[in-house]
């Protein structure tokens, strides 16, 4: 057999089963990349004023608590893009001893989240007038992005095995958490697209939702079929933005659960 240039040799791999299966698997690397990077997009610009560039803007200083808060949510960012870049770097024992570090943020997310939401919602609760909604249904909404981010992060944990799910699972708990970030977006210079803060028609539409949709879009039709990891998560994001999440939280069985937790809040 004679041997191959440098360049046959870049040509068989690439046209081979094996080359392809590597060029597919760098694609989605990026793919993965630039999605979280979209995700933090929207939560970097939304937090600017009150978090990451407040010291450009003059804010009033934050809490303590709020600042562990923050810390947190941006760290989990910082893990996706390292666990990705170690993924397609084929570091993956490194990968595996980041992850565990990555399981103790995940449960501090929470953690942290739930009662950064009771003690705020307790500041706020008695106030006769509050911009936005009520202080108890943003502390139900934030209950429930907790939840859904939690779930996802667990189910990927049980899935890390299967790196199709396990990946599609921890993009997804990214995107589960640029909500709050959309909420503090001013779009009053340009109305014109002001629906991709509210929702437009049934909630279906605001940013969060259209970055998840281009995400399940690009997925799909690279894989001709729709990953059950996207369909089940997909879901559970979009249920935030529906109607019926907001009639939910302003009911008055939500109102008597949530003013208990508040009562009883440290």
């Amino acid at each position: 057999m004679s041997a191959q240039t440098p360049q046959e040799l870049s040509m068989a791999l690439r046209t081979s089963p094996f080359g392809t299966h590597r060029s597919r698997r760098a694609a989605d690397h990026r793919y993965f990349a630039w999605a979280g990077a979209a995700a933090f997009a929207v939560v970097l610009v939304g937090f600017a004023r009150s978090f990451y560039l407040k010291f450009l803007f003059g804010t009033p200083a934050l809490p303590w608590l709020l600042h562990l808060h923050g810390a947190l949510m941006t760290s989990w960012f910082v893990l996706f893009f390292a666990q990705t870049y170690l993924v397609a770097s084929h570091r993956v024992g490194v990968h595996r001893r980041l992850g565990v570090f990555g399981a103790t943020v995940a449960a501090l997310i929470p953690i942290v989240g739930v009662t950064v939401a009771l003690r705020f919602a307790a500041r706020d609760a008695h106030l006769a007038h509050v911009e936005g909604p009520p202080p108890l249904m943003v502390m139900g909404f934030l209950f429930a992005a907790l939840l859904v981010f939690s779930t996802l992060v667990g189910a990927a944990l049980l899935l890390r095995r299967r790196r199709d799910y396990h990946s599609r699972l921890m993009l997804l708990s990214c995107l589960s958490m640029i909500g709050p970030g959309l909420a503090r977006l001013s779009f009053q210079e340009l109305p014109a697209i002001a629906f991709l803060k509210s929702g437009g028609p049934g909630g279906l539409f605001g940013l969060d939702s259209l970055i998840l949709y281009a995400c399940v879009a690009w997925d799909t039709w690279r894989y001709r079929r729709l990953h059950p990891a996207f369909l089940a998560g997909g879901l559970l994001i979009v249920a935030l933005d529906l109607p019926f999440i907001w009639m939910l939280l302003s009911s008055p069985t939500w109102t008597r659960i949530a003013t208990w937790l508040v009562v009883r809040a440290p």
